[in-house]
């Protein structure tokens, strides 16, 4: 097996690239086939003026990650199947453009469009104060860029495509927690494999909430489309998402100035404890399906909302740590991890776009060999997953 690895972006001995490519014309023969490419370029312009977009193509699906934006994935296409949502927030923004504090602490919105983009590392869930301390809406790691970022060919198999980034949520004072996150595909595959690193590089111990914030709009998401979970237990977050027990896992077309909706779950696993989730199309032939390890992430919330197209018309499928209540909440709950100096916690999520009937059946069967027991629905608020719940 050999692999080639190039250095993109490296604070420490002055490295960036604003540009660069590797494909078959110039790269390794490998096995899965000759379309595959990973292409990094800097956007300017706009409020997206200086984010870097590393590109990963493996011939059947590909991703745009953002090093700038904490490593999220920005936006896909599936043979030919666009795989994203139309934020008002067009492009990407660069973090000097989003402060946090903005909007009663709810400035995280102003730069939020990405397919996935973390919540955490110290915190994420609503704004407010924690004990002395003042958090804001989903925490920071999303407006953090990376400070090493690398992209690496392998030829083992049909041919591995990657890019990590290192990325540092740390200050005087405050918690030091560093993420090193590697997006990777195979050629020839229609998934993509997100493995997350958090570690603790500070003296003191201190805490933790990652939860990723992946969010899905049409074709996937559309009147009729359906949500399927091997589910365990189900709660609203509120009253409001209450009235909308009865149909959580359907979705309705765009409507201007619905409320959204949230409901959070556990789920059931297999034998090793990896879960599967899938949202699929009204028609059945389009779908995008999540895989984990409950061990790892093993809270999950269900976010719905049916805007107008305008205005974000969208689903999130948020596996996690934690739900995403406030802090303090999650910490009297023991869903908030304590890392101890030079400890660390490792994540792995696999997503992966279907696009036959055949295909989505299958997925809808290995769901359906995960549900061993009937789902419990919770028919309001439950005070073991949302706050002010006697």
């Amino acid at each position: 097996m050999t692999s080639s690895r190039v250095v993109l972006t490296d604070t420490d001995s002055g490295v960036w690239l604003d540009s660069w490519k590797i494909d078959a014309s110039n790269g390794p023969h490998l096995s899965g086939g000759s379309h595959w490419s990973i292409n990094k370029k800097t956007l300017r312009g706009g409020l997206a003026d200086g984010v870097d977009v590393v590109t990963l193509d493996s011939g059947e699906i590909s991703i745009s990650v953002l090093p700038t934006r904490g490593m999220g994935l920005w936006r896909g296409v599936c043979r030919g199947i666009p795989v994203e949502w139309r934020s008002p927030v067009i492009w990407p923004v660069h973090p000097r453009h989003v402060t946090m504090t903005e909007r009663g602490g709810l400035g995280w919105l102003y730069g939020f469009n990405e397919l996935l983009c973390r919540c955490g590392l110290s915190f994420n869930g609503p704004p407010g104060n924690d004990n002395g301390t003042e958090i804001t809406l989903h925490g920071r790691i999303a407006n953090l860029p990376a400070h090493h970022v690398s992209a690496e060919v392998s030829d083992h198999g049909p041919g591995v495509l990657s890019v990590t980034g290192v990325v540092d949520e740390a200050g005087m004072f405050s918690p030091a927690l560093r993420m090193t996150s590697t997006v990777r595909t195979l050629v020839g595959s229609t998934a993509i494999t997100i493995h997350d690193r958090v570690i603790n590089f500070g003296g003191q111990p201190t805490e933790v909430e990652l939860l990723y914030h992946t969010n899905l709009g049409r074709p996937f998401m559309e009147e009729g489309a359906k949500f399927v979970a091997p589910v365990a237990e189900v709660a609203p977050r509120d009253e409001h998402s209450a009235r909308g027990l009865d149909r959580y896992n359907r979705y309705p077309g765009p409507v201007a100035g619905i409320p959204e909706e949230a409901f959070f779950f556990t789920l059931q696993g297999d034998a090793t404890g990896q879960t599967t989730v899938l949202l699929k199309n009204a028609a059945g032939d389009k779908g995008f399906s999540m895989k984990w390890s409950l061990a790892e992430l093993p809270c999950f919330t269900l976010w719905k909302n049916p805007a107008a197209d305008a205005d974000g018309y969208v689903t999130g499928l948020e596996p996690g740590t934690n739900y995403p209540n406030f802090r303090s909440f999650e910490r009297e709950r023991g869903r908030v991890i304590k890392l101890a100096p030079g400890q660390s916690i490792d994540t792995a999520l696999t997503i992966e776009v279907h696009d036959s009937t055949e295909a989505i059946r299958q997925v809808e069967d290995h769901i359906r060999s995960l549900q061993k027991s009937e789902p419990v629905r919770f028919a309001g608020p439950h005070r073991k997953f949302s706050a002010g719940v006697e």
